[in-house]
């Protein structure tokens, strides 16, 4: 018998969520509530949404288009992506986005041709460098609402599925009670709308015309959305501090000792404070509220998932996490903005937006 004893400090783990994962969350969130703020004027024909409805369209196709990628680098290999086909886990949240995203961006897509359609007709009749291209994707089908009200059915119950499983698929990792919260897909639906509405007025200000918040109420409804973080922010804390919910208060009880969580909370905070705040009291600086809600979109994503594999599972004290500078830290997360900046680049150079407009169908 060996005289010596074996004394285990702590383990050194692999990040399992790595900044591919924040990214993807974020851009896909963005998507679906970009496409939210399509329907009012291309689904419902309100006038007063025509720009930022448009707006809106660009940012969602892009968003949607550049998140997949990101999925796949967090898989690390693309062929774990078929393997959810080839073999699937019908108890897995994760298993059954493999569906839902396909579905979300199929209908995306033709939403945002049929929507499309009548500017690249009149494109195609103009002539031009494109002329070729914009002929075959305009004509044949039927041009009506009753069309574009289809696929937009589609599009938006593939964004309802995937809205529901980006949340659910992080809520059910019971081993990480930060996680393992009922508010959680809340949280994440209520600031990827708020994201959203940010993009919409970043890119109307450099991609649009710059009138799309004065005509829609965008500034409004990004001022609502930070009324229901701050709503749901405090009832995650008086859930957690009364007890009534075991899972919220054991989140809380792991977090609320550490001075850089309070940090965190105290920034979640004042940044809603903050859009809020400039979002009611001063319209003209409607850039400024859109890249705060943009900005607590994204930090949000990356408090819960990295930050929360800095709580251990088990032993005491936190892990300590350095964005390391290579492809799965710093350069993977400016790739992932470049590649979108990319496509949205390609999008605005060949398809009418924002400053090519028409009138109702």
């Amino acid at each position: 018998m060996s005289p010596s004893i074996v004394e285990i400090v702590n383990v050194s783990r692999e990040v399992a969520w790595l900044p591919w994962a924040v990214q993807y969350f974020f851009l896909i969130g963005l998507s679906v509530g970009s496409f939210l703020l399509t329907l009012p004027w291309f689904v419902l024909r309100r006038p007063a949404w025509e720009r930022a409805s448009r707006v809106a369209l660009l940012g969602a196709l892009t968003c949607g288009l550049t998140a997949p990628v990101a999925l796949l680098a967090d898989l690390h290999q693309p062929g774990r992506f078929l393997n959810f086909y080839l073999h699937p886990n019908l108890d897995s949240w994760m298993a059954w986005g493999a569906f839902f995203i396909p579905l979300y961006l199929g209908g995306l897509v033709l939403y945002t041709w049929l929507v499309l359609r009548p500017d690249l007709k009149r494109l195609a009749d103009a002539g031009g460098r494109w002329a070729g291209a914009y002929r075959a994707f305009a004509y044949g089908g039927h041009d009506s609402l009753g069309a574009i009200r289809i696929a937009a059915v589609l599009a938006l119950a593939g964004a309802a599925l995937v809205a529901l499983y980006t949340g659910m698929e992080v809520m059910v990792v019971s081993a990480r009670p930060l996680w393992n919260t009922p508010l959680l897909p809340v949280q994440f639906f209520v600031t990827a709308v708020a994201g959203a509405i940010g993009l919409v007025l970043v890119l109307d200000r450099f991609v649009g015309d710059g009138r799309a918040a004065v005509e829609a109420p965008l500034l409004r409804l990004l001022a609502m959305t930070q009324l229901l973080v701050l709503a749901v922010g405090a009832a995650w804390l008086l859930l957690g501090i009364s007890g009534l919910s075991p899972q919220h208060a054991e989140a809380l009880a792991q977090v609320a000792p550490s001075a850089a969580w309070q940090i965190t909370a105290v920034w979640a905070a004042g940044s809603a404070l903050a859009t809020l705040w400039l979002a009611v009291r001063h319209p003209e600086w409607r850039l400024a509220a859109g890249l705060i809600a943009l900005h607590s979109a994204w930090m949000m994503r990356w408090t819960v998932f990295i930050g929360g594999q800095e709580i251990p599972k088990t032993g005491a004290g936190y892990y300590v996490y350095s964005l390391p500078l290579g492809h799965d830290g710093m350069l993977g997360i400016v790739g992932t903005a470049g590649l979108w900046i990319a496509v949205l680049i390609l999008l605005i150079s060949v398809l009418p937006w924002a400053g090519q407009r028409r009138a109702p169908a």
